[in-house]
């Protein structure tokens, strides 16, 4: 019989595992785990924290506009405004009833779509008239809800009637959509 090339077992002692070598490799893994998280880098400031919405812009201020409408001298007078995001950039714009301040009748009305101005600090900007005062109409109800501008129109079926007493009535609303206000709207031709 030829003798083994093989160490023989006894001389490898160091091969068996012991409870001793147990705890020193426990011991160094948790050393290794340990210096590990003390050398992450730490957070990085600001950014670290979820970054929150920005907050939409306040609506445009419809008194301090230039609005498209000669009142020949006379006075400008915002009768109704409404706000609501129109165009899904979600920061509201305003939507403005103007009219010349008249003695008495009723007065043709202009419907403004303002925006901010271009600056801080800058007046509000008409972006879109949706009547025009040479329309001869006058809004009773204005309103946007659901992205759309919604108004009652009132206005007169011929010249002879008095400017007091509008005889047409017309619910008619806006949408934005591929950027221009498109209107829908359905007449009514009864009394007022």
């Amino acid at each position: 019989m030829q003798p083994s090339a093989a160490p023989d077992l006894a001389d490898l002692a160091h091969t068996y595992a012991r409870p001793s070598h147990w705890l020193a490799t426990a011991t160094a893994t948790a050393a290794v785990v340990a210096l590990a998280g003390l050398l992450q880098p730490g957070p990085a400031g600001a950014s670290a924290a979820p970054a929150a919405a920005p907050r939409p812009a306040p609506a445009p201020e419809a008194a301090g506009a230039a609005y498209p409408l000669d009142c020949g001298g006379g006075t400008r007078t915002v009768a109704q405004r409404a706000t609501g995001d129109l165009d899904g950039d979600r920061n509201p714009e305003t939507v403005a009833v103007v009219h010349c301040e008249a003695g008495s009748g009723t007065p043709p009305s202009g419907v403004y779509v303002l925006t901010r101005g271009r600056e801080a600090g800058t007046p509000a900007r008409v972006v879109a008239t949706l009547v025009a005062p040479d329309e001869h109409r006058s809004v009773t109800e204005l309103a946007v809800r659901d992205g759309a501008v919604r108004a009652t129109l009132l206005g007169y079926s011929s010249p002879d009637v008095p400017s007091c007493c509008p005889d047409e009535k017309e619910q008619v609303s806006w949408r934005w959509q591929s950027g221009a206000f498109v209107r829908a709207g359905q007449a009514d031709a009864r009394g007022v």
